[in-house]
């Protein structure tokens, strides 16, 4: 079975390769990593260039054969839900199953939900996400759920000169700090380096290869 996988930072190609192979063998994944979108959007949000450039590699994809696609960056999530509703062709957002773990730990507790991203552009999108999950979802105990977010600052920098350790570094100190909170979201696929022991914390690579593979079935 071909399917497609677009990615926004080309390290994450061999994760999502690995990922879905180990979970379902007969796959042929057809993986678009494009960084020019999420700098885009980084730069001047999700402009109608963005948009477009989502659409033509959305529309080749389907064009290839992919029965489905599974979009890996969450900065452009939205977008590309919307122009994989114009294309026709399936598609599944990395942090949506995560979101809705979240959601579903937040209501058997305390409500609350910190999100944490490297780049703002994440931060609005992940959010939502969440917040539409919590929406959707009957109250526990009546439970109302709390979104707050905040941005690791400089760990994408970090990141971006290749010094891992201290993106990763960063990424655990916010998550120490993060004090009284039922869930801690790592709104981006690339942050699950970081992620550490903490229990709270959730992250959207495995997840998201399982709700993906899933939905190829259904």
């Amino acid at each position: 079975m071909r399917v497609g996988v677009l990615h926004t930072v080309p390290a994450l190609v061999p994760v999502f390769q690995g990922l879905l192979t180990e979970r379902r063998g007969d796959l042929d994944i057809v993986h678009v990593a494009d960084g020019s979108l999420l700098a885009r959007a980084i730069a001047s949000g999700i402009t109608d260039d963005v948009e477009a450039g989502i659409r033509g590699h959305l529309t080749a994809l389907r064009d290839a054969g992919a029965r489905a696609v599974l979009v890996t960056c969450s900065s452009i999530g939205e977008a590309a839900t919307d122009a994989a509703a114009a294309v026709g062709v399936p598609l599944v957002r990395v942090d949506q199953a995560m979101a809705g773990e979240a959601v579903a730990r937040a209501k058997a507790g305390s409500g609350r939900i910190l999100v944490l991203a490297t780049l703002a552009a994440t931060l609005g999108p992940t959010s939502r996400l969440v917040q539409s999950a919590a929406a959707a979802e009957p109250a526990v105990k009546d439970t109302a759920v709390e979104v707050t977010s905040q941005v690791v600052t400089d760990a994408a920098d970090a990141r971006a000169a290749g010094d891992l350790a201290t993106h990763d570094r960063l990424i655990a100190d916010a998550i120490a700090a993060a004090g009284d909170v039922d869930v801690i979201v790592l709104a981006q696929a690339s942050m699950a380096t970081g992620a550490g022991g903490d229990p709270r914390v959730l992250t959207s690579p495995e997840s998201g290869a399982d709700a993906f593979v899933e939905s190829l079935t259904s």
